[in-house]
Parts: structure tokens; sequence; C-alpha cells
């Protein structure tokens, strides 16, 4: 993962891009950041647009689900 540091807010979460993320265009990936209790996702092109909020748990199934595709 590449870490996308946020820009002047610092309650503002550290956002995540996949390291297999296409490097023609550095903008066309899905971002993640982390706290406790909540997974946050993002799409990279639209950085104030809408965000999921999924549990760690949610998230690890997820991941496993999209490891085996």
């Amino acid at each position: 993962m590449i870490q996308k540091a946020a820009a002047g807010n610092a309650s503002e979460p550290r956002w995540f891009k996949s390291s297999y993320s296409d490097s023609s265009n550095p903008n066309d990936c899905v971002e993640v950041a982390t706290a406790p209790d909540v997974v946050h996702v993002r799409d990279s092109k639209n950085l104030h647009g809408p965000r999921l909020a999924l549990t760690p748990v949610a998230w690890a199934g997820f991941v496993a689900y999209a490891a085996r595709r």
C-alpha cells in the first residue's frame, strides 16, 4: 500500500492506495483509510465524494473474497 498524507487537517484519515494500482493513471484507484473500528473506502478520482465505512470484519471478508478472484 502507498500512503497518501491528508492535506491540512489532522483529523482527516490517512489514505492508502494499493501498490498494484495502474501506474499509467495513478488517480484511477480505490483508496483505504483504517481506524480501529472502521475501514473507510473512497474513489481516488473523487476525494470529497462519498465514502464507504465498513467494519474491519466486513473489510477482511471482502479482501479475502477479492483475493480469490
